[in-house]
């Protein structure tokens, strides 16, 4: 346990609207899109400079700010002013009203997972529709018209792919080959553009933290009225999340004992998606009293402090022995992956949720995996079109507590403090930023 005494930090490592039923016949595969686009980097560039100087939407504004992180490991955010970036086909430019703060977003700023820079941070964000691309699905236009309040998922399907067509959208192709692995969306460019001097800068998702952001229509789902812009911000990753994980990774039914191991953002978020899928037992796992405490009013019926315990004893006392049906590793640590796998019964379900930087590795004890049938099983979100609506529907009713998810709102000028303040382990679930 003196590994937790020295991460004394319980953070989140973490760190997407059905409407379009269209299946494209021919789909070329990532390689031939790559092929496709590498060779007009630089000429669309220069073509997407020219366009953004002089884009404006209506009579709105043609400049914003936005939130840079220029590539140097544990440096500040800076504010920043971009032309307004452009949406192209079945693309939504949104009026960003929230955008929370992910340890996802860290793990670029701290240089633990590779991405392009200078980059726009901020992936799970609310805000109100305000204009289309050209030549975008009159289905789409109908679904989300102007003025539209609107919640987006990080996982942004490309509803084309091979994963996408058969309902995997969280595995979707074009998302990994050309956001995650270079900053762009699925035509390879970027949407943002400095107004200084024209130069792009990245997109991690739809680079959320800014004033306004340009989101693919198949990460979107309607924002009813009745739910906050700000608190709702979270549904799109830390719930989101914790969604795919229950739902899909874990295929969990009522009466499972469930484990949740690091009680941040999306490990709160673990619980209360397990209360909501009828949980018999719901262990939260931290090594901070006050997350525990917390853990309390979000539907764990029992809390275990690493730091004092041993964990994976614990969790097998208080489940008779057995170990649970489903552990949840929401850290990306080498030593909780273990826990995570020795928490769980003969034939149980180890979800790995949490990020870790580049080269980490975890390990198993092999026979016990072959002999016991252990299922160990990586969960990086949910899937945007079929599962979004239904995490709405979940907020809306009530049986998940936004507001008892959320620890903190600030200001867009408090972003880059936010980040600071999650590094240090100081944030105890979610803090949102408001950009209204």
């Amino acid at each position: 346990m003196g590994f937790f005494t020295k991460f004394s930090r319980s953070i989140l490592i973490r760190s997407g609207s059905i409407f379009n039923d269209k299946v494209s016949i021919s789909r070329p595969s990532i390689s031939t899109w790559n092929r496709l686009f590498h060779h007009q980097t630089q000429s669309n560039e220069i073509i997407s400079k020219n366009e953004s100087n002089s884009y404006h939407f209506g009579t709105g504004p043609s400049y914003m700010r936005g939130t840079v992180f220029w590539g140097k490991a544990n440096s500040p955010l800076t504010i920043e002013e971009f032309h307004m970036p452009r949406p192209k086909a079945d693309e939504i430019l949104i009026k960003t009203k929230g955008c929370g703060v992910c340890h996802s977003d860290l793990h670029v700023m701290k240089g633990e997972l590779p991405f392009p820079s200078p980059c726009v941070v901020g992936h799970e964000i609310t805000g109100e529709v305000v204009e289309y691309g050209a030549n975008t699905d009159a289905g789409i236009i109908k679904r989300f018209p102007i003025g539209a309040r609107v919640v987006g998922a990080f996982i942004m399907p490309c509803g084309n792919c091979s994963f996408c067509v058969k309902g995997q959208e969280d595995l979707c192709e074009a998302f990994f080959a050309f956001n995650r692995a270079k900053g762009t969306l699925y035509d390879g460019e970027t949407r943002l553009f400095l107004r200084s001097n024209g130069n792009p800068v990245y997109m991690y998702s739809m680079g959320g933290l800014a004033e306004y952001c340009v989101v693919p229509a198949h990460a979107l789902a309607v924002l009813p009225n009745t739910l906050p812009y700000t608190e709702s911000a979270i549904l799109g990753c830390a719930v989101f999340t914790a969604y795919g994980a229950m739902r899909h990774a874990a295929d969990m039914r009522a009466g499972d004992s469930v484990a949740v191991i690091g009680i941040g953002g999306v490990g709160s978020s673990c619980l209360q998606i397990a209360r909501a899928f009828g949980a018999s037992e719901i262990i939260a796992v931290d090594v901070q009293d006050e997350k525990l405490r917390n853990a309390k009013s979000l539907g764990a019926t029992h809390t275990v402090n690493a730091a004092k315990e041993d964990a994976v004893d614990k969790i097998k006392e208080i489940t008779g022995g057995m170990g649970v049906d489903i552990a949840v590793e929401a850290l990306g640590l080498p030593q909780t992956f273990l826990q995570c796998t020795q928490s769980v019964r003969d034939g149980g379900k180890a979800v790995m949720i949490g990020l870790a930087p580049t080269g980490v590795i975890g390990e198993i004890d092999i026979t016990r995996l072959v002999r016991r049938q252990v299922k160990i099983i990586g969960s990086y979100g949910a899937r945007a079109r079929q599962d979004l609506p239904k995490i709405v529907k979940l907020a809306e009713k009530g049986v998940f507590n936004l507001n008892a998810a959320i620890s903190r709102k600030c200001k867009f000028e408090e972003a880059s403090k936010a980040y600071e303040d999650l590094n240090r382990g100081s944030i105890v679930g979610r803090a949102v930023v408001e950009i209204m």
